[in-house]
C-alpha cells in the first residue's frame, strides 16, 4: 500500500507540476509530498524530476516511468470500478437460517418472487428451531423470533410478533371459556419446550405455570393439537391467523398476550459491506411483511377494547 502511494504522489505531482500543488490535491503537507517521492527515487536507484525554485520536469527515466504508472493506476481504478459494479448486483449463494414453521409458512412461499426478480441467486434455506451460529456455520442471515435487545449481531425488525392464548370453538362449548387467568389451571394448556407463559395484561406481566397435556419439541404438533380441540394454547398469529379469521380458533382472555418486544427479526453478523444479495433479501421481506403483517390484518387484537374480568 505503502509503494502505492509514492506512485499516486509522483502521478499527482507530474500532472499538477508542483509538489505544493501535488500537496493540496491530495490533502497533504509539501514536505510528506517530498519526503514521498524521495523515498520513491532512492528505492528506484535514479532521479525521476528536474526540480528548480520555478518548476518541475520529468527526467527521461522518469518519462517512462510515468507512463507505466499511469497505466498502472488505471489498471487498479478498473479493479475497484469491477468490484464495485459486480458487488451492486445481487448474485451467488445466499445462506438463510429460519424457524421451521415460519419459513415453511412466510419464506417459502416468497422465493418464487424473490428468485424472479434476482435470477443470479441461489437459495440455500436451512429450517431448525435452535438458534444457529450464524458466522461459525456461514450463513448469511438468519430469521428469528426472539427479544433481541442485547444481541451482539445486527438485527433488523420486520414485523411484530404477536401471541395470543386461543382454542377450538369444539374445545370451549364442552368445557366453557375461561374469564381470568386463574380459571387457565381448570383447563388443558397445550405448550412445547416451557413450563410457563408469561402473559401482558391488563395488570402488567403474570407468569401461568403450564402443566401440559402434551409434552414434544415440536411447535407444528402442538399447532395440530389446538385445532384438534385438545386444549388451550398461546400461539403467534402468523401460524394461526386463517383458523382464527375462520372461526375454527377463537382468542381466550384477549387482553393477555405475549411480550411485545418478541418479534421477527432478520439478523446477520456487520452492517459492514452488507452483500447486495442479503440487504435485498431483508428488503423484500421487510416490504412483504411491514408494519401490520399481512397474517395480522382483519384480526382485531386491541386488548384496549376488550372487558377483563379482575
Amino acid at each position: 500500500m505503502d509503494r502505492l502511494t509514492e506512485l499516486e504522489i509522483f502521478a499527482h505531482v507530474v500532472t499538477s507540476g508542483s509538489m505544493s500543488a501535488a500537496a493540496r490535491e491530495l490533502q497533504i503537507s509539501p514536505p510528506v509530498v517530498s519526503k514521498k517521492i524521495k523515498k520513491l527515487e532512492q528505492r528506484l536507484g535514479t532521479r525521476l524530476l528536474h526540480r528548480t525554485t520555478r518548476q518541475i520536469a520529468l527526467t527521461e527515466a522518469g518519462k517512462g516511468f510515468y507512463e507505466r504508472v499511469v497505466a498502472i493506476l488505471a489498471s487498479v481504478d478498473e479493479a475497484e470500478a469491477w468490484v464495485s459494479r459486480r458487488a451492486a448486483v445481487a448474485r451467488g449463494l445466499l445462506r438463510i437460517s429460519a424457524p421451521t414453521t415460519f419459513g415453511r409458512l412466510h419464506i417459502a412461499p416468497h422465493l418464487v418472487d424473490f428468485l424472479k426478480m434476482y435470477p443470479e441467486i441461489i437459495v440455500d434455506l436451512s429450517l431448525s428451531d435452535g438458534f444457529v451460529d450464524i458466522v461459525g456455520e456461514g450463513f448469511d442471515v438468519a430469521i428469528r423470533i426472539a427479544d433481541l435487545a442485547d444481541t451482539s449481531l445486527v438485527a433488523k425488525r420486520l414485523a411484530p410478533n404477536n401471541r395470543v392464548l386461543c382454542a377450538a370453538a369444539d374445545y370451549l362449548r364442552e368445557h366453557g371459556e375461561p374469564r381470568t387467568i386463574a380459571d387457565l389451571q381448570r383447563h388443558r394448556l397445550l405448550v412445547h419446550n416451557a413450563d410457563q407463559w408469561r402473559l401482558d395484561g391488563p395488570h402488567g406481566v403474570e407468569t401461568i405455570k403450564v402443566d401440559s397435556v402434551i409434552r414434544t419439541n415440536s411447535s407444528e404438533v402442538i399447532r395440530e393439537a389446538v385445532l384438534a380441540g385438545l386444549g388451550i394454547a398461546l400461539r403467534s398469529t402468523w401460524d394461526v391467523g386463517p383458523e382464527i379469521k375462520a372461526g375454527r380458533l377463537k382468542l381466550v382472555l384477549p387482553a393477555y398476550s405475549a411480550s411485545k418486544r418478541v418479534a421477527v427479526h432478520a439478523v446477520y453478523p456487520s452492517r459492514r459491506h452488507l452483500a447486495h444479495k442479503v440487504r435485498v433479501f431483508i428488503d423484500l421481506l421487510a416490504e412483504r411483511f411491514g408494519p401490520v403483517p399481512y397474517w395480522d390484518q382483519g384480526l382485531d387484537l386491541a386488548p384496549e377494547k376488550l372487558k377483563v374480568e379482575a
